[in-house]
């Protein structure tokens, strides 16, 4: 295997985004570090406001404007550092070889132009296809993802189609243009139980198909099980947990992560109250010194709330930012 061969699809080092506000600056991501190769598949798991879509955001390069800022780390793709590319080479990287699924179909497509339309605008703009042409490949799209009757509804409006299929052609203009990595933010909200799992179904079948890497992110561990290959558990910022997608639902080895995963309903647990973490997450304003997560944490010593835990190796793949990860391993 060559060294070239060894270079992840994706790589984040040490990432840092800031937002700068009247009431000072919101730390919002703060020393990230994942990777996902071709054919992976990572979940970013975490509560609203741990930083998953953030990331994504500054990965996709539209946080370049006020008042957000990237002050410090490295976006690898194939090597090269995005964060050092010209606006141009950005522009073309986006769509063509990384391209993102946003969580909200309704309000990210444009309620007065077609599906076909918006479809064809990624052949028309990128690959300089007439409209006939882009039309036809906004067919072979729709029909790509399971959009019924994609001939007949090519020219019908978002509103239109429901909370799934809506959800599908966001898939579909993903990916439009082939990509080497798609980004999918919470692809399942809103959607019933019985849709999510065909979203999901989808989205692997086609990242097998067509040996894409695949970043998942979602607040809901039990929407990727069956997906994931890993899981970077992120909690005020930081990834506080990096693991195999079996080892983290068997044994995880940090409590935040143990805490989503009591949280999530179970069968078995029938008229039993659902366990919810106390708290709330910090205001990315005032970090609580120490581990952030220390005022939550059930496991929490005088340590925690001194001193930042590292994301350190805890064996077996893993990797754990918490000052106790054996005992709660052991738990």
């Amino acid at each position: 295997m060559t060294d070239t061969d060894k270079t992840p699809l994706l790589e984040v080092r040490d990432l840092h985004v800031e937002f700068h506000t009247r009431d000072g600056v919101v730390k919002a991501v703060n020393g990230v570090n994942y990777s996902v190769d071709s054919g992976e598949t990572l979940a970013v798991l975490g509560e609203s406001g741990s930083g998953k879509s953030v990331t994504a955001q500054a990965v996709m390069g539209i946080l370049d404007m006020p008042p957000g800022k990237i002050p410090q780390g490295e976006i690898l793709y194939r090597g090269k550092d995005m964060l050092t590319m010209s606006a141009e080479e950005r522009r073309k990287l986006r769509g063509a070889k990384i391209a993102m699924i946003f969580q909200d179909a309704l309000s990210s497509l444009n309620p007065v132009l077609t599906v076909g339309y918006q479809l064809g605008e990624m052949f028309r703009v990128h690959r300089g296809m007439s409209k006939k042409d882009a039309k036809a490949k906004s067919v072979e799209l729709m029909d790509r993802v399971r959009i019924p009757a994609a001939k007949a509804r090519v020219d019908d409006y978002p509103h239109q189609f429901s909370g799934g299929m809506r959800q599908r052609i966001m898939i579909a203009m993903a990916l439009a243009l082939e990509p080497d990595l798609i980004i999918a933010d919470e692809p399942t909200t809103a959607l019933d139980v019985t849709v999510q799992a065909q979203v999901m179904d989808l989205l692997a079948e086609l990242q097998r198909e067509s040996h894409m890497g695949l970043i998942l992110i979602t607040h809901d561990l039990g929407v990727v099980a069956d997906v994931a290959d890993k899981i970077a558990v992120m909690y005020a910022g930081r990834i506080v947990e990096q693991a195999p997608v079996h080892d983290i639902y068997k044994r995880p080895a940090h409590p935040y992560t143990r805490g989503l995963l009591d949280s999530i309903p179970r069968l078995d647990q029938k008229g039993q109250e659902l366990y919810a973490i106390k708290g709330l997450p910090p205001n990315l304003l005032h970090i609580p010194a120490g581990c952030a997560f220390n005022p939550r944490c059930p496991m929490a010593t005088d340590l925690c709330r001194t001193d930042v835990p590292v994301l350190a190796d805890a064996g077996a793949g893993r990797r754990s930012a918490c000052h106790h990860w054996k005992e709660q391993l052991d738990a």
